[in-house]
C-alpha cells in the first residue's frame, strides 16, 4: 500500500520503518496514518502549545484529558472545552454542525460531568452572498436540532462574517458541564486485565477518514466527500449521557473516553497509552451497522454516539444491565494488557501488532516561519480616510452591519433555558449559569478578533484574550481558566505558520501575565481553499466564578438619572476595528499594545465595583468602540443618554477606537462617591447622564433610541 495515500511523508514512513524494524501491513499503515494526521497528532503545534501556562489555583485537570476541569468550590467542578468541526460543516453544514455539538457533549461526559452549557463560534463568508445565508441557515439548524433534542442549553457565542470565510466557514462548538470533584472520570486510569466496553451506536461507514479529511485543504471536489461526514442522533446521545453517568455514579467503570476523530482507534489507543498499558481488540466483537466493513473501516469510522468504557470483570454484568435499561448496544471488544502493544485480532488471526507509543508519540513537525510579505501593508493605515462626515450615520451603519446587529434570528432557534439554571443567555455580553445546589455562578465569555489577528497576529491574539477576561472582571468574576480553538490555514506555508506561532505567543503571554491558565483546547489547521486562506482565528472561551450570584453586574440595567462613566483612556486604536473596516473595505492597522499592569488595575477595580454594587450596569468597550457600547446599552436598557466628552485626539478615535482596558458604567447618584473612590488611581470620567429617549452627544449628533433599535434588530 502506498504510504502517501494515508497522508504520510517520506521521512515519516522512514521513521515508522525504524521503529518497527519492518514494513507495516496495510491495516497497520492505515492505523498509523490517521493517528499521525495533523488532526489527531497536533504535530505542527505541540511544542507551541507547551508554552501556555497550565497551572493555577483553580485547576483540577489541565491539558491531556478530554476536557479541562476547574474548581468551583463546595465540591463542584466545571469541565469545559471547545472543539472545531470546520471541514465537515463546509461540506455538509447541517450534519457537520450537529455532530460538532454531539462531539463536544461527549467530551464533557468523558470527564464524568453532566453537560450543562453549549456555545458556538460561527464564522461565515460575505453576508451579502446567498451562498453564505444558505450555509449559515443549515449550520444553525444543525446546532439547534442536536442541542435542543439532547437538552443542553445554548447560552451564547460569537458570529462573525467576512469574505475570508467564503470557502471555508468555521464552526467551533463549546461545551461545559458540572461534575462532583470526587466523581471525575479519566482516560488515564485503566489497568491491565480490565475490559474495553463499547457503548452506544453501532459502527458504520459514516465519518471514515474524517481526521485525515480535516488535515488538508478543502478543494472543489470535496462536495463529493459526503462519506467523511458523520450523521448524528441526539436522542441516542441523550440516552448515552444518562447511561454513562449512571454507570459512573455506581463506580462501575475505571476509565472512559469518547469516540471522536479516528473513532475506536483513537479512543482505545489513547486510553491504553495514557494508562501505561497495551490493549488487545477483537474486531469481530464490534457491533456493525453496515455489512462487509473492512477492519480499517471499522477502526477509522467516526460514527457518532459511542463511548469506550474500561470495566473490571466483576462489574461487567452490572454494566450490561444498565446499558440494556437504556436500550443501548454494549459489547466487550478488548482487554487491557501489560505489554504496551496495540493488537488487533480477527478471530484467532492477529492482523495488527504495533507498539502502543507509535500511535501516540508522533513525530513533531518544525515548519519554517516567515513574516508575511504584505504584513507592513496590512499594518499601514491612512487616518485621513477615516474622517466621519456624519457620526450618526456611521453609528447606525455599525449597529446594523452583519458583525454589529442582533443575532436573535440565530439564537431564537436554540433552547437557552432547558435545565432551568441559566442566569444570562444569548444576547448578553457574558453568559452565566447557576452552579448546582449553591449560590455560586459560573460565567463564560467567548471572543475572537480575526481582523486584529490578520494585521498583527501577536497583538490581535493578546487583545482577544484580554477582552475575554475584561468581560468576566466587569461582571464581578475571578477568572478560572481558558480553553481555545486555534483556527488557521496551512502550517506548511511559512507565512501562515508565522501567524499561528505569533498568535499562540500572544495568547500564552497574556494568559501568563493575567493569571489565567489554559486547561484545554483544539487546533484546526488547513482552513483554506485553492483561492484563499481564512484569517488567523484564535477563539477563546474563558470561565469565571462569582461566589454570590446576586452580585453579578449585568449590562442593560441603566436607569434614568444614572450618571454615565467611562473608565480607561479615551482612545484605543482605530487599527483593524469595525469602523476602520467599514471605511476602508479591508482590515488595516494594528490594535493596541498590551498593558498588563493597567489590565490588573482594571481587574481589581472592576471586580470591586460589581461586588460592592456601586453601579447599576456595566459594559466593556469592544467592537465599534465607545459610541457602539453606549448605543447598545441604550437599546438594552431602554433609556437615552446625554453625553458630553471632548476628544483628546480625534472625534473618530473617541467614538470608534477599540482595545485596551476600557468600559462604561451607569452609576446611581447615591453611589457616585463610592464608585469614584473605587476607581481612584485609574483613568475615569463622568461623561453624561441617562435620560430621555435619544442618544445625544454634545453637538455631534442626536439619534432616537427607536432608530438605533431598528438598525440593530433589522440589520442592513
Amino acid at each position: 500500500m502506498d504510504f502517501h495515500k494515508v497522508g504520510l511523508s517520506d521521512s515519516e514512513y522512514k521513521t515508522i520503518l525504524e521503529i518497527l524494524g519492518r514494513e507495516p501491513n496495510a491495516l497497520e499503515l492505515e492505523l498509523i496514518g490517521v493517528m499521525w494526521s495533523e488532526h489527531c497528532s497536533y504535530k505542527s503545534t505541540r511544542p507551541l502549545l507547551k508554552t501556555y501556562p497550565q497551572k493555577g489555583k483553580h485547576v483540577v485537570q489541565g491539558q491531556g484529558e478530554n476536557a479541562g476541569v476547574v474548581d468551583l468550590g463546595e465540591g463542584w467542578g466545571l469541565a469545559f472545552k471547545v472543539e472545531s468541526h470546520n471541514h465537515p460543516s463546509a461540506i455538509a453544514p447541517f450534519h457537520g454542525a450537529a455532530t460538532g455539538i454531539g462531539g463536544i457533549v461527549r467530551d464533557i461526559i468523558a470527564m464524568g460531568a453532566r453537560p450543562a452549557v453549549s456555545m458556538d463560534g460561527l464564522f461565515f463568508g460575505d453576508s451579502n452572498l446567498q451562498k453564505t445565508h444558505t450555509l449559515a441557515k443549515e449550520v444553525v439548524k444543525g446546532i439547534g436540532f442536536y442541542g435542543n433534542a439532547v437538552g443542553v442549553p445554548v447560552l451564547g457565542g460569537k458570529t462573525f462574517y467576512s469574505p475570508a470565510y467564503n470557502g471555508n466557514p468555521l464552526v467551533n462548538a463549546f461545551g461545559a458541564g458540572f461534575v462532583r470533584l470526587n466523581k471525575i472520570a479519566s482516560s488515564q486510569t485503566a489497568k491491565p486485565g480490565e475490559f474495553a466496553v463499547l457503548v452506544g451506536s453501532k459502527t458504520g461507514r459514516d465519518g471514515i477518514a474524517g481526521a485525515s479529511f480535516a488535515s488538508r485543504e478543502l478543494d472543489e471536489n470535496d462536495n463529493a466527500s459526503n462519506p467523511n461526514i458523520q450523521i448524528g442522533d441526539p436522542f441516542e446521545e441523550k440516552l448515552l449521557i444518562e447511561c454513562c453517568l449512571d454507570i459512573l455514579d455506581k463506580d462501575l467503570m475505571t476509565s472512559m473516553q469518547d469516540m471522536g476523530a479516528a473513532g475506536i482507534l483513537s479512543s482505545s489507543s489513547e486510553i491504553a497509552q495514557k494508562s501505561g498499558c497495551g490493549i488487545d481488540i477483537q474486531v469481530l466483537q464490534i457491533p456493525l451497522r453496515d455489512k462487509g466493513m473492512e477492519p480499517w473501516e471499522i477502526f477509522l469510522s467516526e460514527s457518532q454516539e459511542r463511548m469506550l468504557l474500561i470495566v473490571k470483570e466483576e462489574n461487567l454484568d452490572d454494566v450490561f444491565k444498565i446499558t440494556k435499561h437504556y436500550d443501548l448496544d454494549c459489547k466487550t471488544i478488548g482487554t487491557l494488557t501489560d505489554n504496551r502493544r496495540y493488537k488487533v485480532f480477527k478471530g484467532d488471526e492477529l492482523i495488527a501488532n504495533l507498539p502502543i507509543d507509535i500511535l501516540g508519540d508522533t513525530p513533531v513537525k518544525f515548519w519554517p516561519s516567515e513574516v508575511p510579505a504584505d504584513l507592513s501593508e496590512r499594518q499601514a493605515i491612512d487616518l485621513s480616510t477615516l474622517k466621519t462626515t456624519s457620526p450618526a450615520e456611521d453609528i447606525l451603519k455599525l449597529i446594523a452591519c452583519a458583525n454589529g446587529n442582533s443575532k436573535h434570528r440565530i439564537w431564537e432557534q436554540y433552547d437557552s433555558m432547558v435545565q432551568l439554571h441559566t442566569i444570562m443567555g444569548p444576547g448578553s455580553p457574558v453568559a452565566a449559569v447557576e452552579v448546582p445546589e449553591t449560590k455560586r455562578a459560573c460565567l463564560l465569555t467567548m471572543e475572537a478578533e480575526p481582523w486584529k489577528c490578520f494585521t498583527d497576529p501577536y497583538l490581535g491574539a493578546s487583545e482577544t484574550m484580554a477582552l475575554s477576561l475584561r468581560g468576566l472582571w466587569l461582571s464581578g468574576a475571578d477568572a478560572l481558566g481558558m480553553t481555545n480553538c486555534l483556527n488557521f490555514a496551512s502550517p506548511e506555508k511559512s507565512e501562515r505558520f508565522y501567524e499561528l506561532k505569533e498568535s499562540i505567543k500572544g495568547l500564552a503571554d497574556t494568559c501568563r501575565e493575567l493569571d489565567c491558565p489554559v486547561v484545554s483546547g483544539n487546533v484546526s489547521l488547513y482552513n483554506e481553499t485553492v483561492s484563499a486562506p481564512i484569517y488567523p482565528t484564535p477563539l477563546v472561551v474563558t470561565a469565571g466564578l462569582i461566589i454570590n450570584r446576586d452580585e453579578i453586574l449585568k449590562a442593560g440595567m441603566t436607569r434614568s438619572g444614572d450618571k454615565i462613566y467611562l473608565v480607561g483612556e479615551n482612545d484605543g486604536s482605530l487599527g483593524a476595528t469595525r469602523y476602520q473596516k467599514m471605511k476602508n473595505g479591508k482590515p488595516l492597522g494594528k490594535t493596541v499594545e498590551p498593558d498588563y499592569e493597567n489590565e490588573k488595575l482594571f481587574r481589581e477595580r472592576a471586580i470591586k465595583t460589581a461586588r460592592e454594587k456601586t453601579a447599576n450596569s456595566g459594559r466593556v468597550l469592544a467592537g465599534g468602540g465607545l459610541a457602539v457600547a453606549l448605543a447598545n446599552e441604550a437599546i438594552s436598557s431602554g433609556v437615552g443618554m446625554n453625553i458630553s466628552i471632548k476628544p483628546q485626539t480625534t472625534v473618530e478615535s473617541l467614538l470608534f477606537s477599540e482595545g485596551g482596558a476600557r468600559a462604561i458604567y451607569s452609576v446611581p447618584n447615591n453611589k457616585i462617591k463610592e464608585f469614584e473612590n473605587t476607581w481612584n488611581g485609574f483613568s475615569f470620567d463622568c461623561i453624561g447622564t441617562a435620560t430621555g429617549d435619544s442618544l445625544s452627544w454634545d453637538n455631534l449628533f442626536t439619534i432616537p433610541i427607536s432608530d438605533i433599535s431598528k438598525a440593530f434588530l433589522e440589520g442592513e
